[in-house]
């Protein structure tokens, strides 16, 4: 294949992923821009190893053959509660990858005596950041599994720590470029990187991972375009840098919405320390009133206006599906149906309305905060699925609590809150939440899928 050819297929790839990305910012268009994003990546590939002359035609179908069976196992096997641990390995794999193609280009522009200082810098800052991807991403998988705690993890001077090693990552780096034919200097500056990734993961609590899968996402994708320079290839350089750019900006969305910044997700270890706010026994002590399901069905009965709140709660039940079976029935009752999802509700970026959508929810019911908010004030009745922090007024009313000045879901003013729970188990935060205590707050203690199942049969044994 020419160099012409190639970079014209490089041209539409770039094309296709810039469209892709675009698909993918709403949910109705998410799966043709996964669709057109995948198509550019295949077309990359093949006209890459083509162009080079690395492998025959024949290994590039079989790669592609068995590359799509283990796609299709892993898109059966995998439960869509499963998901953000997948995204944490997939942004791992990548940051691995960039990190062996890189050493292997490395020790063979040594061999040849083809090194210069822009493939050698971009070497180090791909042995350094792929290092870091991959080691964080795993720690981040083992949280989301829940393999590991997904509780900060922090000792007396571990910001000292960080930075002597993340620091001794960058001199290695200098330290590589002013002698290349040290390779070994690589593959310590690899080792000492993937200390630093872990060491920048584990003080995060696993409810702040939305923003760590979305920094180690763009973390992945600067890593590729690192590698592109390393390789002079163009294509890399531009999958890399969008990937890049898009999951910086989606970290930064994170972050606003919970009116923290990256630094204070990723070292204040908010959930770890005991507050000294009021505690459980004050906000909850004889105010707590329980429910059932014959009594929510009741409720319903007479409601307009039903809107239901998942939280990470409905993600660990699978409660999705029996969600959607409550609300059609609610519907063919008469009443009006919608889902209010909070930015960082779950464990990933948009991690309720991946599962809403597996359980065929109408896009148009799914509700952001800023839409939804408003119109609480006109709801009969809110039924809050395994959601905490994300529903807490504190955010609102005291200054001094961890999540003071994050964007929250305004159940409270709601006409009647069902808050469907397994305990009164505190969120991230590690703070009570006044909402369960609230005069027009019922509480329904069972896990989220069962609760559901058994209102929906309440209700139609009601009808």
């Amino acid at each position: 294949m020419g160099f012409a050819i190639t970079n014209i297929i490089y041209i539409v790839a770039s094309v296709l992923f810039i469209l892709g990305l675009k698909g993918l910012a709403h949910p109705r268009t998410a799966v043709r821009g996964n669709l057109l994003a995948s198509v550019g990546m295949l077309l990359a590939v093949v006209a890459t190893l083509t162009d080079r002359g690395i492998v025959s035609w024949t290994v590039i179908i079989a790669g592609l053959v068995l590359g799509a069976l283990i796609g299709t196992v892993l898109a059966l096997k995998i439960q869509m509660t499963g998901i953000p641990e997948l995204v944490a390995v997939f942004n791992g794999f990548g940051g691995a990858s960039s990190v062996l193609v890189a050493g292997g280009a490395l020790i063979l522009a040594v061999a040849d005596g083809t090194t210069d200082n822009t493939m050698l810098i971009a070497t180090a800052a791909t042995g350094l950041i792929g290092a870091v991807t991959f080691s964080g991403s795993l720690i981040a998988f083992g949280k989301l599994s829940g393999k590991l705690s997904g509780n900060p993890w922090l000792f007396p001077g571990q910001q000292v720590l960080n930075a002597i090693v993340g620091l001794g990552g960058v001199g290695l780096g200098v330290w590589l470029v002013m002698n290349p034919e040290a390779t070994i200097f690589y593959w310590i500056l690899v080792g000492v990187s993937f200390l630093f990734g872990i060491l920048l993961v584990i003080p995060v609590g696993g409810a702040d991972m939305p923003v760590v899968i979305t920094l180690l996402n763009s973390y992945s994708g600067v890593a590729a375009a690192a590698t592109g320079f390393v390789l002079s290839n163009n294509m890399l350089i531009i999958a890399g840098s969008l990937v890049g750019a898009s999951g910086l900006i989606l970290t930064q969305i994170m972050c606003k919405a919970m009116n923290r910044s990256l630094a204070n997700v990723l070292f204040a270890g908010v959930g770890a320390l005991v507050t000294d706010g009021p505690s459980a026994d004050d906000v909850y002590a004889g105010k707590i009133k329980t429910t059932s399901a014959d009594e929510v069905a009741m409720m319903l009965d007479g409601a307009q206006r039903v809107v239901f709140v998942p939280g990470y709660g409905m993600a660990v039940a699978q409660a999705q599906h029996a969600v959607h079976a409550l609300a059609n029935l609610l519907e063919q009752n008469g009443a009006t149906v919608e889902y209010a999802v909070h930015p960082v509700a779950g464990r990933m970026p948009g991690h309720m309305n991946v599962l809403l959508a597996e359980a065929n929810v109408d896009y148009d019911k799914l509700k952001d905060m800023d839409e939804i908010n408003p119109s609480f004030d006109q709801t009969d009745v809110a039924i809050v699925i395994g959601a905490n922090d994300v529903v807490n007024p504190v955010a609102r009313t005291d200054p001094n609590s961890p999540i003071a000045g994050m964007p929250i879901l305004d159940v409270d003013k709601a006409r009647t809150v069902v808050m469907i729970k397994r305990s009164l188990s505190p969120g991230y935060a590690g703070i009570p939440n006044p909402l369960f205590s609230a005069d027009n707050t019922l509480m329904f203690f069972a896990d989220g899928k069962q609760a559901v199942q058994e209102i929906i049969n309440a209700v139609k044994e009601a009808a």
